[in-house]
């Protein structure tokens, strides 16, 4: 059904037709201006306080975080990380030019496949847009560098964020996405481990998602 006949149906369901002259002008007004809602004082910060709160943030909700200098240091960090959590060391990395970067040739113990995840992948490798410093959130917008699937079928997410892109608030990651251009077809707001307590109220980790969230915060540029 197409997206018109939808809309269609939901306005004879409602009992009610196109909006006024005035009210379309008035929404399309207020979608250009991108109002912004109060926001919270604790993010702004300056870059390393903005780290700090983003890694305080991310492990209250269950993840982890490891901090270092550049890329070089990224193979070895995720081999100590797998090793620790007994996964063995096979990792689905997402085509993007910053992860295309890694020498992992630096670590041969570490296997290593560009592309997207399919339900075999146990581990990937995904690199952030932006992280959010006020709620530890990953920004991670859909593109064929970024492949979705990456984000929600492996039981283990690591993702890689460059401290410079650890933002104070929401609203300036989607500035920041407006100024890439046309906004992407979808953007996950990853905070923590996919975590439920629909059932009883018991928290169980990894029941929509990966179970384990492992952020890579890259302090350097290089």
């Amino acid at each position: 059904m197409s997206r018109d006949a939808i809309m269609a149906a939901l306005q004879r369901g409602l009992k009610r037709g196109p909006l006024p002259a005035d009210q379309q002008a008035m929404l399309a007004a207020r979608t250009v201006l991108h109002h912004r809602h109060l926001i919270p004082a604790r993010g702004q910060l300056d870059l390393a306080g903005r780290v700090k709160l983003f890694a305080h943030y991310v492990e209250r909700e269950f993840g982890t975080v490891t901090q270092l200098p550049n890329i070089a240091a990224v193979p070895q960090a995720i081999s100590t990380y797998l090793a620790q959590q007994n996964i063995a060391p096979s990792v689905v990395v997402s085509p993007h030019p910053a992860l295309e970067q890694i020498p992992f040739h630096a670590s041969p113990m570490l296997q290593v496949r560009y592309g997207v995840a399919t339900a075999h992948d146990a581990v990937s490798l995904q690199v952030a847009f932006a992280g959010v410093a006020e709620t530890g959130t990953l920004v991670l917008p859909s593109a064929p560098t970024r492949p979705v699937k990456n984000n929600l079928l492996p039981d283990t997410a690591i993702v890689l964020l460059r401290a410079v892109d650890i933002l104070a608030c929401y609203e300036d990651a989607f500035d920041r996405l407006r100024l890439e251009g046309a906004m992407p077809r979808s953007v996950m707001l990853i905070t923590g481990p996919s975590r439920s307590a629909d059932i009883e109220q018991t928290l169980e980790l990894g029941a929509h998602g990966p179970r384990r969230l492992h952020v890579l915060i890259i302090d350097g540029q290089g």
